[in-house]
């Protein structure tokens, strides 16, 4: 039996989908002894999916819905709390066990916890954290403080992301809160063109005296496509001009968010823009 796992399967349907077709057709025959498993985070993926290729799909899909406040809870604490039958002292694990729940009734910890999820609620993504913050604990106190998990979260954090935002300039941020906005709004596929429609929708609805040109709005454009900040979606349409080619954000909200707090020179509408569109 060979199992084949296409992870962000929604992005093997763009294009011919031949490598779809050509899998999923030759499974069709008595003499297979194998099964494709597509992940997404994508519901109506399988509806993408061309006729000829949805035909020789199972349509059998499981859905994994996020963890609940309640279930988060209960996993945190099944991760933090020390065993009661343990072999260590019953004086430390019962001031071990009360810190943490200390901690976790913390409205700044939760503060920490709502961001951490906000990039990514797997619970891979929370072990991952936890381990760093433990591996951070005072020999002496031998306790979990809030220092130590404020500081887990900042090593935890995508920082190149944010290293890239450091320097860009306050047309490139206007134009990733437009692309931003035009995400948060789930549409999916953009292009350069669209992007100006938003920015000027923005210039006439605010009077802000931060209004360029198209051309200089495209130099900055592709200056952050060349960091790597935005991207092409579809790599087959290399022949059209850069403002027809659908494009897509390579930084979430909650990066952006931090990067527009941080950086002192951001206009205030900016950050009311994306407060607005993502917290609200």
């Amino acid at each position: 039996m060979i199992i084949f796992v296409l992870e962000e399967f929604d992005l093997f349907t763009q294009g011919k989908q031949r490598l779809l077709y050509s899998l999923l057709d030759a499974m069709q025959t008595l003499t297979s002894h194998s099964v494709v498993i597509g992940i997404s985070c994508r519901m109506d993926a399988d509806q993408l999916l061309e006729k000829r290729v949805r035909s020789r799909f199972s349509h059998k899909k499981l859905l994994f819905t996020p963890l609940t406040t309640d279930d988060m809870q209960r996993l945190l604490e099944h991760l933090l709390y020390l065993p009661t039958d343990s072999s260590l002292p019953s004086d430390y694990l019962k001031e071990f066990n009360s810190n943490i729940n200390n901690i976790l009734s913390d409205n700044k910890f939760k503060e920490i916890l709502d961001l951490l999820l906000a990039a990514d609620n797997s619970i891979s993504n929370i072990q991952r954290f936890l381990y760093q913050a433990i591996s951070s604990m005072h020999f002496q106190t031998e306790l979990l403080t809030l220092d130590d998990l404020k500081s887990a979260f900042s090593y935890h954090q995508r920082q190149p992301m944010l290293d890239k935002l450091q320097d860009a300039s306050i047309l490139e941020l206007y134009i990733l809160v437009c692309m931003n906005r035009l995400e948060s709004r789930e549409q999916d596929s953009y292009t350069f063109n669209s992007v100006m429609k938003e920015y000027k929708a923005i210039q006439d609805a605010y009077k802000t005296s931060d209004n360029y040109s198209k051309s200089v709005c495209q130099r900055a454009f592709e200056h952050l496509i060349e960091r790597e900040l935005i991207s092409f979606a579809n790599n087959r349409l290399r022949n059209l001009s850069v403002e027809y080619r659908p494009v897509r954000l390579l930084l979430s909200s909650q990066e952006l968010y931090q990067s527009l707090k941080s950086n002192a020179s951001c206009p205030a509408i900016l950050q009311r823009l994306l407060n607005y569109e993502t917290y609200r």
